[in-house]
């Protein structure tokens, strides 16, 4: 203490030259009096000590020998080494005295697997199954251009004369718009089906209390199917199904028609599948070269056929055999659903029935497999 009191009234310059005197560095005693840069004296300080290695030198000559000794390594403390370098050469005990040995496991992962035991033998949850928005009643996928759905929509359809397959109205009372539609329907024999508004809304969030599903392709006439016979210099022969709802049997009755030669495919407005998109794909694109009509009862239609001296033959199991039948001439089959068959009714304007033999112990042919059967007899006899 007694060599730095002396310092309090001295320059800068004064106290450097009184520490070179003594051996010491370029900024040995400065600086004493600041707070940041306390003495050696129970504070930390930024100075290095002096050591026997700068004693005679000039400053320019101190700090260019103390820049080779840092170069070459040396700093008069011991070699030069990098702090990380430092911490990679600790001994290697230091590393792995808190890693716990492989064949203990630590306490607290004892502790964390101890939670989840009692979820061990849970079983895993059952996937949730969500709906198709776009299915219809019959689990059909419906694409967007096929679907109308608003009042405004269906209204514009059914003044163009474009073919609509049916209409769905949410139940309860109709008033305004609604009811005109639902009127409009009617008159042009479209089926209407009342539903829960939930089936709606399943379907599409903007319906306004209706959805009609339209045809996915035009519908075709009776005389159409004449003319096209007429065309090809042949006698009529046509497709008429009774009561077939499945779309997949349409389709491929439509392209087993169209392969045979026939010259129309006719369906019923109401409980039958009409040309919806599955029975369109069905059918392999046949339908864009066999005519498929809709009418509103068969067999009126049969009588109509009748009066054109086109023999109807109808496909019934208590028929007589088809490998017997004369189908020369113009000729019109009857093919009738898997389950009830060809209906009293039109079996009784029909001229003959016919059947297929069954030798084995199932007692009927899918609808599609009996039709193409009975479509290429007439063929042959054509």
């Amino acid at each position: 203490m007694a060599f730095y009191k002396d310092f309090e009234k001295k320059t800068r310059q004064d106290k450097r030259e009184a520490a070179f005197a003594r051996g010491g560095f370029d900024d040995e005693g400065t600086g004493y009096r600041s707070n940041k840069s306390r003495s050696s004296f129970g504070g930390k300080s930024n100075a290095k000590p002096a050591g026997k290695d700068y004693r005679g030198f000039t400053p320019s000559e101190r700090t260019e020998n103390g820049r080779k000794r840092y170069l070459d390594g040396k700093n008069g403390y011991g070699e030069h080494m990098p702090r990380n370098q430092k911490q990679q050469d600790k001994p290697s005990y230091e590393k792995s005295r808190y890693t716990p040995k492989k064949t203990e496991a630590p306490k607290k992962f004892e502790r964390e697997e101890k939670k989840f035991d009692r979820y061990r033998d849970l079983k895993p949850a059952a996937p949730v199954q969500y709906s198709n928005p776009l299915l219809d009643d019959d689990g059909d996928v419906v694409p967007m251009e096929n679907l109308l759905s608003g009042r405004n929509p269906i209204r514009e359809a059914l003044k163009s004369g474009r073919d609509i397959e049916k209409l769905l109205v949410a139940r309860g009372e109709l008033s305004g718009s609604a009811r005109e539609i639902v009127q409009m329907a009617k008159e042009k024999r479209i089926p209407v089906q009342e539903v829960d508004r939930e089936r709606l809304s399943a379907i599409t969030p903007n319906h306004q209390g209706m959805l009609a599903f339209a045809s996915a392709y035009q519908y075709s006439t009776l005389e159409r199917m004449f003319e096209l016979a007429e065309e090809r210099n042949e006698e009529p022969f046509l497709i008429l199904l009774d009561g077939i709802t499945d779309p997949h049997n349409l389709g491929a009755i439509i392209r087993s028609a169209e392969c045979a030669g026939a010259h129309g495919v006719i369906v019923q407005e109401r409980r039958a599948v009409g040309l919806t998109p599955a029975a369109v794909k069905a059918s392999a694109g046949a339908v864009e070269y066999m005519p498929v009509a809709r009418v509103t009862n068969l067999a009126n239609t049969i009588e109509v056929l009748k009066a054109r001296n086109i023999w109807v033959y109808a496909a019934d199991m208590d028929g007589e055999d088809y490998t017997r039948t004369d189908f020369s001439g113009a000729v019109a089959l009857v093919i009738g659903s898997e389950g009830e068959g060809v209906s009293r009714r039109v079996l009784d304007v029909c001229d003959k029935t016919i059947s297929l033999p069954i030798r084995g112990k199932v007692d009927s042919l899918n609808a599609s497999v009996a039709a193409g059967i009975l479509m290429y007899a007439v063929a042959r006899a054509r």
